[in-house]
């Protein structure tokens, strides 16, 4: 919802974000009182909102201002900005029953822009019953058709469809965009125990991934992950830290149907990891073991490595369902490489609280995410090493909080399954993941 609200708060004569109101999500309802000063435009707001991926349905508009007539025309002139609204349609007399030509008046009902450049007026068809409010303010709704986001209904400020914009997968990848012109920032604090007989490895990550979205179907994403690694057997042990390779990241959505309370996506992403890991191993003194195994010590897997990722969401009520199918493509550094991966991952939610859902903010998800990984052989010196094949399935259950609409905090727990791997290949027992996400 932050996205609506952003877009809306792009306009000349929109409030500040904060002042733009999430009423009803299911609904898809809102409101914000427009600038006393500026002149309004229901084509703008519609202009707007269409270039952020939403298309607006209806909006009604509360107007305080002075009573006159032009021809058989009765036009309210706002205060103080002075714009004019041309009163039309079946409820006009009753509105102004009573009144004459200079008086006070607010008048409420649904809201139009008729014509186009220097022709265009603002038209306002009465509600039944009058309303009284002292200031111009603004109810909009519209049915959402493009935004970052994978559960969707009908939200925001008297608004669209779907529920909090930063909900997404943890470790699957979402077709989501996050915010149009925005972005999000999403630290993440990774826990890994690896082993291999009486080999013992510990990992421990930061990535930080910087996301921006420039239009409603693209966005971009830059990962930086900074890796330290201890590893022990029954005679020696060590440590190391440094940077893992850099990745960037361009996401196309090329699909979004939306419904009420559900919609569906999907998205292709591209990925290029770069060569900027620290590539030094163990040497043999420091640990006993073959030379690809101390490879798999260090922060990196390989050089410079493609990556290809096709992903699909469908929401409906508060169950999400989501999965993604990526295939990576390593490259040697300094003779050294894993073996090409082909990943399937799954992602199920459920939105567990609250249970009476009106405004975004408070959403706390439940989520088991599958993922299954082949890994080819690798190498070492342009030579293929046997027993560094894997097959593994892993499960991850985990919880995602939306504690404000724009800040989110998710953990999850990943263990395997199956584990079907070579005598060379490190076998993860073990990946706790923590972390949070800001949209801006």
């Amino acid at each position: 919802m932050y996205n609506i609200q952003k877009a809306v708060s792009r306009l000349d004569y929109a409030p500040k974000l904060k002042e733009i109101e999430i009423t009803d999500i299911k609904k898809g309802l809102g409101v914000f009182t427009p600038k006393p000063d500026k002149a309004v435009s229901f084509a703008a707001l519609k202009a707007t909102l269409k270039s952020a991926g939403y298309v607006l349905d209806s909006a009604d508009i509360t107007v305080a201002g002075t009573l006159s007539k032009e021809g058989d025309a009765w036009i309210v002139t706002a205060k103080p900005s002075g714009q004019k609204f041309v009163l039309e349609g079946e409820n006009v007399a009753n509105a102004v029953s009573g009144l004459e030509d200079g008086s006070a008046i607010e008048i409420a009902g649904g809201w139009k822009t008729e014509g186009e450049g220097t022709n265009a007026r603002e038209v306002i068809a009465p509600a039944e019953k009058k309303q009284a409010l002292r200031d111009t303010q603004t109810n909009f709704c519209f049915a959402q058709l493009v935004t970052a986001n994978f559960v969707s209904n009908d939200a925001s400020a008297d608004v669209g469809t779907e529920t909090p914009d930063p909900a997404a997968p943890i470790r699957v990848t979402s077709p989501g965009l996050t915010v149009y012109k925005g972005g999000a920032i999403t630290p993440r604090v990774y826990l890994v125990r690896q082993s291999l007989g009486s080999l013992k490895v510990n990992r421990q990550m930061v990535d930080v991934s910087l996301s921006y979205t420039p239009s409603p179907h693209v966005q971009l994403e830059v990962e930086v992950p900074v890796a330290r690694t201890s590893f022990h057997d029954d005679v020696t042990l060590g440590s190391g830290v440094g940077l893992a390779n850099v990745t960037v990241w361009t996401k196309y959505r090329f699909f979004r149907e939306v419904k009420t309370y559900g919609d569906r996506q999907a998205a292709a992403r591209f990925g290029l990891e770069l060569p900027t890991g620290k590539k030094d191993a163990p040497t043999q003194s420091q640990i006993n073991a073959p030379a690809f195994v101390r490879q798999q010590l260090t922060p990196i897997n390989g050089g410079l490595s493609p990556h290809l990722d096709l992903a699909f969401s469908q929401a409906g009520g508060r169950f999400i369902f989501g999965g993604n199918a990526e295939a990576i493509f390593r490259t040697e550094r300094d003779g050294f490489r894993m073996g090409h991966e082909q990943r399937l991952s799954t992602d199920l939610e459920y939105v567990l609280l609250p249970r009476e859902y009106k405004k975004p903010g408070g959403e706390l998800f439940l989520i088991l995410e599958t993922t299954f990984v082949h890994r080819g052989t690798g190498r070492l010196n342009s030579t293929p090493v046997a027993g560094s094949k894997a097959t593994e399935y892993y499960l991850a259950p985990g919880l995602q909080f939306a504690a404000r609409p724009r800040f989110v905090v998710e953990g999850s727990v990943q263990v395997p399954v199956v584990r079907n791997t070579g005598a060379l290949a490190l076998r993860t027992d073990v990946n706790v993941l923590l972390g949070v996400k800001y949209l801006f």
